[in-house]
C-alpha cells in the first residue's frame, strides 16, 4: 500500500497487488452528454455534497459521460486492414467511462484504484491500448488481454492507481490510442477543500423601491482547508465583504444588500468563487414595489411678485406608508438624464481643459519658470472632475427656491415643503421640477408657474394735442410721472431721431421714482420747422421689458400778418416826380417777425432820376450815350426790413419815381425769415404817359 512497493510496477501489464484502499467498478449504461451541455456552477450544498463524497461514491454518482477530445489523427493503412469505420472522424473508436478519473478525500501514503472502461463504438474489432506519462503518483495496469481486438459493443477495462504523497491536488492524464486516433483521459485529483455552507437560496421580502432591505449571513467554513474566497453579483444586489479569508471550523458574518431602483421582480446569482478554481452560485430573489407616497397636488401657482422681492406657496409630500422614507428635489426626470449631463459637463471640462493646458504650455515656452506651475493647474482640474463626479445634482434656480432641498418623512406623516420665488425680471416664470423619493420609482413632478411684476409708473396722460403752434414760439409743459407699485422705479428717456423730436426737450431726462412718489417733468418745445408732427416719446423702466410712452401732436404754423391797405394805387405819375404812398405791416401772431420787403419787376440798375436832377445836370455824358443803360430802380421801400413785435405794427413808406413811360402793375412782397419768400404780396398800381 506504499508509494515506494508501487514505484517498480511496469507502466503498462501490472498485476494488481493486494491490499488496495478501494477498487472502483463503474456503474451500467451511463449517458453519453456533450462537454458543453454539463452545468458550469455549483450549488452551496451540491458542492459540499459532492466535496463530501468518497472516490467510490463520486463513481457510482456519475451517470454521464462525455465525448474525449481528440489530440492526434493516425493513418490507418499503417496499423489495420480495416480501413473503413462507421464513427465519424471527429469521434472517438472507443468512448471513455468515466470521461475523467477523478479522486477525492484520499489519505496519503495509500493506493487508490478506479477502472477505465474503453468501449468500442465502431461495428467491427478494434484494438485500444493506454500510454501513461511519467508520474509518481499514478499508474495504469492493463488487462490480460490488451494485445486482443475489442469486439464492437464490448470494452476493454484498465486499472488506473493513485498513490498520493500528501493532501493537495494533482493532474495528469492517460493517452489513449486507437488504430485511427489518439484521445486523452484527463485525471484530477482534488485535495483538501474548503467549504462555505451557504444556503442555495436567498429570498428578500417585498421591499420598497430605492429602499434597502439587508440580509445578514452568519457562514462557516466545514471544509478541511482555510477559505481563501471572492463574492460577486450584480445590481440591485451587493455584498460585503468582496473578499474573504476564513480558516477551517471558523465563521464570519455576509451582509446581502437588495436596493432595487425599478418596481417588480429581481434574480440575481450571488457568485462564489474558492481560489482553488471552483465556481458557487447562490440564487437569489427579491420583488420591490412603490409605496402610497404623493405630493398634495402637481402644479402650484405662485402669486404675482414685484422683481426683488420675495413670495412663498407651501406643498405637502404625504407618506401614506409604514416606511422612513427620504426626499430629493431634482431638476431633470430620470437617473439617465442626469448622467448625460454629466458626461456633457465632463466634456466640456475636458475642453476647458485642453484650451488652459495649451495656453500654459505656450506661456512657459516664453517664461521656462512657469512650469512648476503645470501640476498645480492639473490637480485643480482633477479636484473639479472629481466634485462633478460626486455631484448629486439637486435642483437649483436663480428664482425659484425649494425648502428643505431634501429630507426625511416619517411613516404615516406629512411634511411641507417651501417654494419660494424671487423673479428678477417681469416675465413669466415656468419650471418643472421633479421630487425624487425612496420608495417611488418615478420621480413626482411638480409645476410651478409664477408672474414677475416690473416697476408701475404711468404718466398723467397718454396723448397731448398741442393744437397750432407758432414757428419759432416756446411752449413748456408740466408732465407728471407717478409710482403706483410697490417697489421704486428708475426711468430714462429714449433719445429722439426724429427731425420733430429734436425741438422736444425733458427735465430730467432719467431719475428714480420712490413707491408712490411723483415726479415732475419739464417738458419744453420750440420748432423753426413748419409742419404737422405727432411724436411718441419712450422711457425704459428698469427691471420692465415693456417701456412707457408718451405722445404730443400738433401743428407748427407761420406767423399771420396783413398790410393795413388792400393796394398801393398811385394813379396817373409824371416822368421824374417822386409820389410816395405809406401803409402799415400788422403783425396778429404771438411772435416777432423778421421781415424784408421788395418789388419784383422793378429794375436793377441805378436809381431812378428826377426831374430836378435831369434839368440840374443837362451835361452828363450818360444822356448822349448810345447804349441802353440797364433799367433803373424806380421804388424806394422805407424799410425794406426789420421786425414787427409780437401783434405789433410798423409803418412802411413805398415812393416810385418813374422814369420809363408804361403801366405799373406790380405788388410789394414780403418774405419772412425763417419761414419763406413771396409769403404776402400788396398790388401797386401805376401809369405814366405822355
Amino acid at each position: 500500500g506504499s508509494s515506494a512497493s508501487h514505484a517498480a510496477l511496469p507502466s503498462l501489464h501490472l498485476k494488481i497487488p493486494e491490499g488496495f484502499k478501494s477498487k472502483v467498478v463503474a456503474p451500467r449504461n451511463p449517458k453519453l452528454v456533450r462537454r458543453e451541455d454539463r452545468p458550469k456552477k455549483l450549488t452551496p450544498s451540491a458542492f459540499a455534497q459532492e466535496m463530501s463524497q468518497s472516490t467510490e461514491e463520486r463513481l457510482a454518482n456519475t451517470h454521464e459521460m462525455h465525448p474525449p477530445r481528440i489530440l492526434e489523427l493516425i493513418d490507418m493503412s499503417e496499423t489495420t486492414h480495416q480501413k473503413f469505420s462507421t464513427i465519424d472522424v471527429d469521434q472517438a473508436m472507443f468512448q471513455p467511462y468515466p470521461s475523467e478519473i477523478v479522486f477525492q478525500n484520499y489519505t496519503p501514503s495509500e493506493t487508490y484504484e478506479i477502472s477505465l472502461i474503453l468501449r468500442n463504438n465502431d461495428k467491427i474489432p478494434r484494438l485500444v491500448k493506454v500510454v501513461e506519462g511519467d508520474s509518481l503518483y499514478f499508474k495504469v495496469v492493463s488487462p490480460v488481454d490488451v494485445c486482443s481486438k475489442v469486439a464492437p459493443g464490448m470494452s476493454s477495462t484498465f486499472s488506473v492507481l493513485f498513490t498520493p504523497q500528501e493532501n493537495k491536488d494533482y493532474i495528469h492524464r492517460l493517452i489513449c490510442v486507437t488504430e485511427r486516433e489518439r484521445f486523452e483521459v484527463p485525471i484530477r485529483a482534488i485535495g483538501a477543500r474548503a467549504i462555505l455552507d451557504f444556503p442555495d437560496h436567498l429570498h428578500f421580502s417585498l421591499c420598497p423601491v430605492k429602499c434597502s432591505s439587508q440580509k445578514t449571513l452568519l457562514v462557516r467554513n466545514i471544509g478541511n482547508c482555510e477559505a481563501k474566497f471572492q463574492l460577486s453579483t450584480h445590481s440591485p444586489f451587493s455584498v460585503e465583504p468582496p473578499l474573504g479569508t476564513l480558516g477551517v471550523g471558523e465563521s464570519m458574518q455576509v451582509t446581502v444588500d437588495f436596493l432595487p431602483k425599478t418596481a417588480g421582480d429581481h434574480s440575481q446569482d450571488l457568485l462564489l468563487h474558492y481560489h482553488t478554481g471552483e465556481d458557487v452560485g447562490i440564487s437569489m430573489y427579491g420583488a420591490s414595489a412603490d409605496v402610497n407616497v404623493r405630493l398634495d397636488r402637481n402644479s402650484v401657482i405662485v402669486e404675482k411678485t414685484y422683481i426683488s422681492m420675495a413670495n412663498q406657496r407651501s406643498v405637502s409630500i404625504v407618506n401614506r406608508s409604514d416606511t422612513l422614507v427620504h426626499y430629493q428635489w431634482k431638476s431633470l426626470a430620470t437617473k439617465e438624464e442626469e448622467e448625460q449631463q454629466k458626461l456633457r459637463f465632463c466634456s466640456e471640462l475636458q475642453r476647458e481643459e485642453e484650451d488652459d493646458m495649451d495656453q500654459f504650455l505656450t506661456e512657459c515656452d516664453a517664461d521656462p519658470t512657469l512650469r512648476d506651475r503645470l501640476s498645480l493647474l492639473s490637480r485643480t482640474f482633477q479636484d473639479r472632475r472629481r466634485q462633478l463626479k460626486e455631484e448629486r445634482l439637486s435642483f437649483s434656480d436663480n428664482y425659484i427656491t425649494v425648502e428643505p432641498l431634501e429630507g426625511d418623512i416619517w411613516a404615516n406623516t406629512t411634511s411641507e415643503v417651501n417654494i419660494i420665488f424671487k423673479p428678477q425680471e417681469a416675465k413669466i416664470y415656468q419650471q418643472t421640477v421633479y421630487c425624487d423619493i425612496t420608495g417611488r420609482e418615478s420621480r413626482l413632478p411638480l409645476r410651478i408657474k409664477g408672474e414677475g411684476l416690473g416697476p408701475k409708473l404711468q404718466f398723467n396722460f397718454d396723448l397731448l394735442d398741442m393744437g397750432t403752434i407758432f414757428i419759432g414760439s416756446k411752449h413748456s409743459y408740466e408732465v407728471l410721472l407717478s409710482n403706483n407699485g410697490l417697489i421704486e422705479a428708475t426711468f430714462k428717456l429714449v433719445p429722439p431721431s426724429s427731425g420733430f423730436g429734436q425741438c422736444f426737450s425733458f427735465s430730467p431726462t432719467e431719475g428714480m421714482v420712490p413707491p408712490g412718489a411723483c415726479q415732475a417733468m419739464e417738458l419744453c418745445f420750440s420748432s423753426s420747422t413748419l409742419g404737422v408732427f405727432s411724436e411718441e416719446f419712450i422711457f425704459t423702466v428698469g427691471g420692465n421689458p415693456q417701456p412707457i410712452s408718451l405722445t404730443f401732436r400738433g401743428c407748427v404754423i407761420g406767423p399771420t400778418f396783413h398790410f393795413s391797405v388792400s393796394e398801393l394805387n398811385f394813379g396817373d405819375v409824371s416822368f421824374g416826380f417822386p409820389h410816395t404812398l405809406t401803409c402799415s405791416l400788422n403783425n396778429t401772431s404771438l411772435v416777432p417777425i423778421n421781415f424784408g420787403l421788395r418789388v419784383p419787376g422793378d429794375g436793377s440798375g441805378p436809381p431812378s432820376i428826377t426831374s430836378v436832377s435831369q434839368v440840374s445836370d443837362l451835361s452828363r455824358t450818360e444822356w448822349s450815350s448810345s447804349t441802353v443803360p440797364d433799367r433803373p430802380i424806380e421804388f424806394t421801400l422805407t424799410p425794406n426790413s426789420g421786425t414787427v413785435r409780437p401783434q405789433g405794427l410798423v409803418d412802411i413808406q413805398v415812393t416810385l419815381c418813374s422814369n420809363s413811360v408804361q403801366r405799373y402793375s406790380l405788388a410789394l412782397v414780403v418774405d419772412i425769415q425763417g419761414v419763406g419768400e413771396d409769403v404776402l404780396a400788396l398790388p401797386i398800381n401805376a401809369r405814366l404817359e405822355v
